[in-house]
């Protein structure tokens, strides 16, 4: 696992304190907190008065439980499940949200090569199973979700905006996407209501915007949660990361990751930590950065370095099993933390 730890530079408090507010509206840093899309997301807004934050901070909240309705694939109410029972049955109309998110997703499956396919449903189901069985599907199981799985297999009418997934079965899992699409739309919010200076975390997926002052906000990179990373001053950028330094299973002997390869519906056999930052120069650019995240794992390192390099805005960081780090030309370089640092 890769944990991002997100603060301001410069604050003079760590993240979660809280800022007191005994006298009147304070202008200073502000910290929320709430839970969505089973993540804990996390809104910091430098400058302004404590209760325009809280309001805009609120709003931001609810547009990311919006989202959640439409995307996530636990509820049984929610649009992608709508979706997944139509499948086979033709063109649908569906919210601009999903539109969009569908319409990013197949953007990256197709730039990827398919190591990025929101069409997995079918595999990831199949292997969650096979991981608690410690057991391999058979080559049969496999054949069998491999006709259901394939971004090509979805159609998208921008003018209706209408989606047909073409093939009875299919299931759609927004899990590498709807976390991103979902802080930047937070973020969008907190700037429509004039705090530019923000930063919006869900669980890793971070979109940030303007600089509060220096030279921008603090991004710590971890391979996991016992060792310190490297720091990065970011703004109006988003950061992402995948990995599987502490998800993963070991069957017949061979190392599996939880993250599937949806060419194959195995996990990948592979180990690496992947670092993603898009410049918001590009539209939505925390849920670009979530799926390359997710597709630049499963590639292979010299390969995903390749890749990225011909992405408009987009660089990343890869550690490999041996510890050794890579980096696209565009990466931002580490900075030394200050003393008293609020990682």
């Amino acid at each position: 696992m890769i944990a991002l730890l997100a603060g301001l530079l410069g604050a003079g408090c760590a993240a979660g304190t809280p800022l007191p507010e005994s006298r009147g509206e304070p202008v200073g840093r502000h910290e929320f907190v709430a839970t969505h899309m089973a993540t804990r997301f996390r809104i910091v807004i430098a400058g302004g008065a404590a209760g325009a934050a809280r309001e805009a901070a609120a709003a931001a909240f609810a547009r990311i439980a919006e989202i959640e309705r439409v995307a996530s694939d636990y509820r049984v109410d929610s649009e992608v499940q709508r979706l997944d029972a139509h499948a086979g049955l033709g063109p649908g109309p569906v919210s601009e949200d999903l539109f969009q998110l569908l319409t990013l997703a197949v953007d990256v499956s197709r730039r990827s090569g398919g190591a990025f396919d929101v069409t997995v449903g079918p595999f990831v189901q199949l292997w969650r199973r096979s991981r608690r069985q410690r057991a391999l599907p058979s080559e049969r199981r496999l054949a069998e979700c491999s006709g259901r799985v394939g971004y090509r297999l979805i159609d998208l009418d921008p003018d209706r905006r209408a989606v047909e997934l073409r093939r009875p079965g299919m299931r759609i899992d927004l899990g590498g996407i709807a976390k991103g699409y979902a802080v930047d739309e937070a973020l969008a919010t907190l700037r429509e209501r004039g705090f530019d200076a923000a930063l919006v975390d869900g669980g890793g997926d971070v979109a940030i915007g303007a600089s509060p002052g220096g030279s921008g906000w603090r991004i710590e990179s971890r391979r996991d949660l016992t060792e310190s990373g490297a720091r990065f001053e970011l703004a109006n950028a988003a950061v992402a990361t995948s990995g599987d330094t502490q998800q993963f299973v070991e069957i017949d002997g061979r190392r599996y990751s939880h993250i599937i390869d949806p060419r194959t519906g195995l996990g990948v056999t592979h180990s690496c930590a992947v670092t993603v930052v898009v410049s918001d120069g590009e539209r939505w650019p925390a849920a670009r950065a979530d799926a390359w995240a997710s597709a630049l794992s499963v590639l292979e390192p010299d390969r995903a370095l390749v890749l990225v390099e011909e992405l408009p805005g987009t660089d990343a960081m890869i550690i490999d099993a041996d510890g050794r780090t890579r980096a696209s030309s565009g990466f931002p370089s580490p900075v030394d933390a200050p003393d008293g640092g609020d990682g």
